[in-house]
């Protein structure tokens, strides 16, 4: 089973489908840290500007289902585009969490339902 394959089945679709994985690092404390940046595709919204990367933004820890007994945190990274025009800065809007929390929507539901 090829990586690609595997991530796959670990991570929400949004992610899976547009951002990338870097690394995977197993912290202190029975914890996976799985790194993804943001594929280097313009923002549709702004596709009449002239737009290059400029690096990524402050990184979020999105908390998914744990796997084997390790909690697993994505921390994911947005990427910034400047107008070449402006110099404005643009990023797109991911709702990657659900409301309130630092969990993906997927195992907030689940959690809620163990409560509910």
């Amino acid at each position: 089973m090829e990586l690609e394959t595997l991530l796959s089945y670990l991570l929400p679709k949004e992610l899976f489908d547009f951002f990338e994985y870097k690394s995977i690092i197993e912290g202190e404390k029975n914890k996976l840290h799985l790194y993804l940046d943001e594929k280097a595709i313009k923002p549709s919204e702004h596709s009449d500007k002239e737009l290059v990367a400029n690096g990524f933004d402050e990184p979020v820890y999105i908390q998914d289902f744990p796997i084997r007994d390790k909690a697993v945190y994505f921390i994911v990274r947005r990427r910034k585009w400047k107008d070449k025009q402006t110099g404005k800065i643009y990023s797109k809007k991911w709702d990657l969490t659900a409301k309130g929390s630092s969990y993906s929507k997927d195992f907030a539901a689940f959690l809620k339902g163990l409560l509910g």
